[in-house]
């Protein structure tokens, strides 16, 4: 009986999941109701409630779950060695690849603005520890440098996912890590 629950309960999180991805490819998440949203997954507004407190907490739900599995994909790797940090990357955007609906709406002009800020948290405070353990360089210098770099692939990135995804996760990764470490001396 409690495998059935959970799987029920697995069940109704994923449809309310997409229904919001959805909802949010049209309109503003304080534009969303907990009815349309409902309607949309074909479920009675007391099982949402039993669930989540308002769409807002579905969203949070939604990006921590994107955040957690970020944070441990930058975890299993080691960015001294060259050849990993370009495999963190394109672990990165593999997952990307493999979630495009969900990464590519959350990071639209109907996501939460927060979102990418906090993706750009994850991100910066990896690469600051590790830019400062390689290149012993100064805390002001490495913090500028790391935020220019995370967000400009972050552009890249939302480019990529809103274009097609013509190329794949690795040439992405490629290019990404020949502007991060040569910059326009890489287009020679």
């Amino acid at each position: 009986m409690n495998a059935k629950l959970d799987r029920r309960k697995k069940y109704t999180r994923m449809v309310l999941k997409e229904s919001l991805i959805n909802l949010l490819k049209e309109k503003q998440i304080s534009s969303i109701t907990v009815k349309e949203l409902c309607e949309l997954a074909d479920i009675n507004r007391s099982t949402f409630y039993s669930h989540y407190a308002d769409p807002y907490d579905l969203l949070a739900k939604i990006e921590e779950e994107i955040l957690v599995d970020m944070y441990q994909t930058l975890s299993s790797y080691n960015f001294n060695k060259e050849d990993e940090a370009l495999q963190m990357t394109e672990k990165i955007l593999e997952y990307v690849a493999d979630n495009r609906n969900v990464c590519k709406t959350l990071l639209s002009e109907h996501g939460d603005p927060q979102f990418q800020h906090k993706v750009m948290k994850v991100t910066y405070d990896f690469t600051m520890k590790n830019w400062k353990e390689i290149h012993n360089a100064d805390e002001k210098v490495s913090e500028y440098l790391s935020l220019y770099v995370i967000s400009g692939s972050l552009h890249v990135l939302k480019n990529w996912l809103d274009n097609g995804m013509h190329k794949t996760p690795r040439e992405m990764a490629e290019m990404i890590h020949s502007f991060t470490s040569y910059g326009l001396g890489s287009l020679r």
